[in-house]
């Protein structure tokens, strides 16, 4: 949901998800403010009930501080805004709960850091509603978007569970809650759904968080009638096969072992159905792993749609017959070919693999091409490898924000050029003493690739007509050619992209902010006291009005272009 508002000096947008609500703000005439004291911004937070009563009121609070205010404050400690403003023109809320109604309340803050003056008379407030989670109402289409944290190596864990290794076995413990944000519950409460005359059909990589295997027992042992391909080939073939036998899911008749060898048997979808008759499916990049939900960030996607679920039930019927990437790419690419072009307006188109390796090609240079149609902002998850089809399209020097976030650095060839309106950023935590007011922070035990692991891109998702691609499949040529892989193609639907955009700044900025720091340690310019508040304006305001400046663009394309 998008709500915009102006008052006092300045107008503002509210971009709510479900549980992230980003907020942007700028000058009535987008030119720079008169006062020549401004040190940023305060925000105050309501949270309204259904009568609009308020329910709590406070300022909302963030790390950075001025460095000769509050001395003494332990590390880590969360300042008010009020007294410690945000020197930007946007700012994450992450702490806010799905289907709520929020009032945030931006007000300039001026004067010297020990003398700060709220401007009240100058502040605009706009009130905005999360979205809601759930099954909808009978007969509508609907997506819901679940991102776990994904940022053990954070502050807030820090803070709260004092870097405590979390315990995969118990999902109910508060560091294994905290990690999951709800992607636990929310994936053990799709596969409840599935009870006496409900059918479930799965595909999954890896297949062997018990807790999530045994749920699939209890909705057979409920009356569902369950049916799961899941790899037998690679190296999680022990640990599935282990998770199926204490389930006992054999037993069942409930389990198709896929046995080829080549690619990998990447899926990570369900399908519900009631009877015969698809009702939706849960799809995204999370493997029924302790590493996939709760350790590196991952994401699901519930489409409620029956045609689209009809899609992934015949996918799943090619899949179940444990046929060759031979023998599945023609029947691949027959009912899912790659689209000539843009996708219709309001539609959502499923993208499957193995496709051959004309149309593999094809496909990923089609996905390069949707970047390319950006007009404000392009942003792309990467877990491994950024091809060179994404490479070209990010190096050219324009005035469109393009955001990268990858689980490691920039291999050796791979290249985002120079223009400066690219957002790169590797996944990476705060080690002891990188920061001078900042908590050491820990790693991440539960997963090899430590970071990113979701698979999305966004094309002008703050636009009337954005595009989401979502899925399981990397964005590389053997996730296209040779791997079990989907992808659903959104475009048009606003509240998912509002969705998705959230996640995206959440995760990014986390990431940014570290990966900055780690440069400047690497190139010996490291800087502790870089993690304070600038104690004048001319320190911090100037490039959030350079046209040339990418904070500039951010700043415009956030809160909305006249």
């Amino acid at each position: 949901m998008r709500v915009p508002a102006q008052g006092g000096a300045f107008r503002a947008r509210a971009i709510a998800g479900s549980y992230v609500i980003v907020l942007a703000w700028d000058t009535l005439d987008g030119t720079r403010p008169a006062r020549t004291d401004l040190l940023g911004f305060a925000i105050e937070r309501s949270e309204l009930d259904l009568t609009d009563t308020v329910v709590e009121k406070y300022w909302l609070r963030g790390i950075k501080r001025f460095r000769d205010k509050d001395k003494g404050l332990p590390p880590g400690t969360p300042v008010p805004t009020a007294d410690h403003p945000i020197q930007a023109f946007q700012w994450g809320d992450y702490t806010v709960h799905a289907g709520t109604k929020y009032r945030y309340r931006i007000v300039p803050v001026c004067g010297t850091p020990k003398h700060l003056q709220l401007v009240d008379a100058d502040a605009v407030t706009v009130e905005v509603t999360t979205e809601a989670t759930g099954a909808p109402e009978a007969g509508s289409i609907r997506h819901d978007v679940f991102f776990n944290r994904g940022v053990i190596g954070s502050q807030a864990y820090a803070r709260e569970f004092g870097n405590r290794a979390p315990n995969p076995d118990d999902p109910l413990s508060p560091e294994m809650v905290w990690l999951s944000r709800g992607l636990y519950e929310a994936l053990r409460g799709f596969i409840a759904l599935a009870k006496d005359g409900f059918k479930l059909r799965g595909a999954f990589y890896e297949f062997h968080y018990q807790p999530v295997v045994n749920a699939f027992a209890a909705a057979i042992q409920a009356g569902a009638d369950v049916k799961i391909v899941f790899d037998a080939e690679s190296s999680y073939k022990t640990d599935n096969l282990t998770a199926i036998g204490r389930a006992g899911l054999k037993e069942y008749d409930a389990v198709i072992p896929r046995t080829v060898t080549e690619g990998i048997r990447h899926n990570k979808f369900m399908v519900l159905m009631k009877g015969d008759e698809p009702l939706a499916v849960w799809t995204g990049s999370t493997n029924i792993s302790a590493g996939g939900i709760f350790g590196h960030s991952n994401a699901a996607h519930v489409a409620w749609d029956k045609d689209v679920a009809q899609k992934y039930l015949d996918y799943w019927e090619l899949l179940a017959k444990n046929l060759t990437p031979t023998k599945l790419r023609g029947p691949v690419r027959t009912t899912t070919p790659t689209p000539a072009g843009k996708t219709a307006k309001n539609s959502v188109v499923p993208l499957f693999s193995p496709r051959d390796d004309k149309d593999s090609n094809v496909t990923l240079q089609w996905y390069a091409d949707r970047m390319n149609d950006a007009k404000e902002i392009a942003c792309i998850t990467v877990a491994f490898n950024l091809d060179e089809v994404f490479q070209n399209v990010i190096a050219q020097d324009n005035d469109v924000l393009r955001y990268i976030v990858k689980d490691d650095d920039l291999a050796t060839g791979e290249t985002i050029g120079n223009d400066h309106d690219v957002f790169f950023a590797a996944g990476g935590y705060l080690g002891e003493g990188a920061l001078e007011n900042f908590l050491k922070e820990r790693d991440n035990p539960l997963n090899s690739n430590n970071y990113i692991h979701t698979k999305f891109m966004l094309v002008d998702p703050l636009g009337d007509d954005p595009l989401v691609v979502t899925g399981s499949a990397n964005f590389s040529r053997p996730s296209q050619r040779i791997n079990d892989e989907n992808m659903l193609v959104i475009r048009g639907d606003t509240r998912v992209a509002d969705i998705y955009f959230g996640e995206y700044m959440r995760i990014f900025d986390h990431h940014y902010a570290r990966y900055v720091v780690r440069l400047l340690q690497n190139e010996g310019r490291s800087d502790p006291t870089a993690g304070y508040l600038k104690d004048t304006m001319n320190a911090w305001l100037p490039s959030q009005f350079d046209p040339e400046s990418a904070k500039s663009k951010r700043r415009r394309y956030f809160v909305g272009l006249r």
